[in-house]
């Protein structure tokens, strides 16, 4: 049977960190929590459900995570998020993996809890991720947002696993806009390194598609009224990071022409 160690990255997360971390203790072997010296009593209660806990300033989510993989004991990796939790049928399938794995990493699917409603729509289900893998074939991309695990090779084989992750992202609509802001300052800082550039035409059109692609064609429709809030803010968080690139980069233009 091979261990798993689990790895999840935190700020001020007391809310979530108990029931993130007993919903996974049962199945992994090892559980390293990367603390961005949270304010609250974050690091407290992931001591109490037996979490190794360490403490690095945030640069960005996937060196966080990849600093936290850096800390574990096992070979095999669960990368989950504080405000997750693995569902009884995810764990069942998980368990069933440590007996004899035969993939080189598994993906399951996300479901996600917006303003207390699950979204199954969207675009946001069903979403595959990889989330479990073995660390000698995979390794965690250093993407500053919306990182993710990478396979070393194209070839290797990646397994799915029934039962969903399921996600609690935002309690209200005050959250979403918060992370919006850190999420697009994120990207729009990424974007602006590698020289994108953000046409005037795209800032006005594009975030109308991506309400269009979210709410018509991904069937955000049949989430009902949180289905709209949820596209709308898809949509504003678009917009956002356009504008925020053509800013940076003019900025960017500017202190370089001084």
């Amino acid at each position: 049977m091979v261990k798993i160690s689990c790895v999840v990255i935190t700020y001020n997360e007391e809310q979530n960190i108990t029931r993130c971390l007993e919903s996974v203790k049962d199945v992994v072997d090892e559980i390293i929590v990367v603390d961005s010296f949270s304010q609250d009593k974050t690091v407290e209660l992931a001591k109490l459900q037996g979490a190794k806990v360490f403490f690095k300033k945030f640069e960005g989510f996937g060196e966080q995570k990849a600093f936290a993989i850096q800390q574990t004991s096992f070979d095999w990796i669960l990368s989950v998020d504080a405000d997750e939790k693995i569902s009884d049928e995810l764990k069942a399938s998980i368990l069933e993996v440590k007996k004899n794995p035969q993939y080189d990493g598994y993906g399951f699917n996300i479901l996600t809890n917006y303003c207390g409603k699950w979204i199954r729509h969207c675009g946001w289900y069903p979403q595959f991720k990889l989330r479990l893998l073995n660390k000698t074939k995979g390794h965690i991309n250093l993407n500053k947002v919306h990182e993710g695990f990478e396979m070393n090779h194209s070839h290797a084989h990646i397994g799915f696993l029934e039962g969903d992750l399921l996600h609690f992202s935002y309690n209200t609509i005050a959250e979403h806009s918060q992370k919006i802001q850190l999420y697009t300052e994120l990207a729009a800082k990424t974007s602006m390194e590698r020289g994108a550039s953000i046409p005037l035409l795209k800032i006005i059109f594009g975030p109308t598609w991506s309400f269009f692609y979210h709410y018509i064609l991904r069937k955000g429709f049949l989430d009902g009224y949180w289905g709209y809030v949820l596209c709308k803010n898809i949509s504003y968080e678009s917009f956002i990071k356009y504008v925020k690139i053509k800013l940076y980069t003019r900025q960017k233009l500017r202190s370089s022409a001084i």
